[in-house]
């Protein structure tokens, strides 16, 4: 998998053949349509080229109005969605899809990941395979997957998934996981690169350290740690000046020492949902949001 780069910024080549920008915008529990909409309107604005959204963060709607204001050609952006696990299934799958696709108004996808391990997901590979084929989806990947249940799925499946997009920041950096996905031609893909802002990261003495070092933000180091990682990541923020902020993270570069520095700040604290807990797997298969 080969960097490239466009619009001088990095871009990485997929297991398939396709780039996908490094840097992402993402849009998770931005529900307010209005807010969202801005949002990814100022992302798009500020040089990001990927949008990563999902059926259940029940903003699709205000990222493809985004996309529409934007003016930026459809060809220049990689825009990703998730299917629910209520969804998991082969017929289910097929009609979720579709009605992403209307959400969004667009005609195809560059990516569409399942969003957990749980229920049919093997039946809902098989229609994202089949709508791989038809051109109707560039790419498509896996989140929150774990080495067992990404085994039971390449068991099971003809197409390899091009990315595992999972919990991973400095203190929770699963480090077997990633090791895994590289072994088998997947870009790890952090989902909350920086803890959703907290404090064990942001206030991190080692990191304020090289935030100072290079006049950067802790965010920013952050985020540039994710790029050499060879991540491809996306960070979330309502805020202009953030979202600029979040941007501005190709002008510096850490060395292999800062870089080992914080990998070594790894705790193993997960800040989120455990993909291997039954609770949290029946609350999702139970879930009935209207999507």
């Amino acid at each position: 998998m080969k960097d490239t780069n466009k619009d001088d910024q990095p871009w990485v080549t997929l297991n398939n053949g396709i780039a996908i920008p490094a840097l992402g915008f993402g849009v998770w529990q931005i529900d307010d349509e209005t807010i969202c909409e801005n949002a990814v309107l100022k992302a798009i604005q500020t040089g990001y080229r990927m949008i990563d959204t999902a059926s259940i963060y029940m903003n699709e709607k205000a990222v493809g109005m985004a996309i529409i204001k934007s003016g930026v050609a459809r060809g220049d952006l990689f825009i990703t969605s998730k299917l629910w696990v209520q969804d998991h299934g082969y017929e289910q799958a097929k009609s979720a899809f579709q009605r992403t696709l209307d959400r969004l108004q667009l005609e195809y996808l560059d990516m569409y990941l399942l969003h957990w391990p749980f229920g049919d997901f093997i039946g809902a590979w098989k229609a994202l395979e089949e709508l791989y084929k038809e051109g109707k989806i560039k790419a498509i990947g896996v989140c929150n997957f774990t080495i067992e249940k990404l085994e039971e799925l390449k068991a099971s499946s003809e197409i390899l998934p091009v990315v595992n997009q999972i919990e991973l920041h400095p203190i929770f950096q699963q480090k077997e996981l990633q090791m895994y996905n590289k072994e088998n031609n997947m870009i790890t893909e952090p989902w909350s690169p920086l803890g959703n802002g907290n404090n064990l990261i942001l206030k991190n003495e080692t990191l304020l350290d090289i935030a100072n070092k290079y006049n950067k933000t802790v965010a920013q180091v952050v985020l540039r740690w994710h790029l050499q990682e060879g991540f491809v990541v996306i960070p979330k923020s309502i805020t202009p000046s953030r979202i600029e902020e979040n941007f501005n993270v190709f002008d510096f570069e850490l060395y292999e020492n800062e870089m080992n520095s914080i990998r070594n700040i790894d705790t193993n604290t997960r800040l989120f949902f455990d993909p291997k807990d039954p609770e949290w797997e029946q609350k999702m298969l139970a879930s009935k949001a209207d999507i």
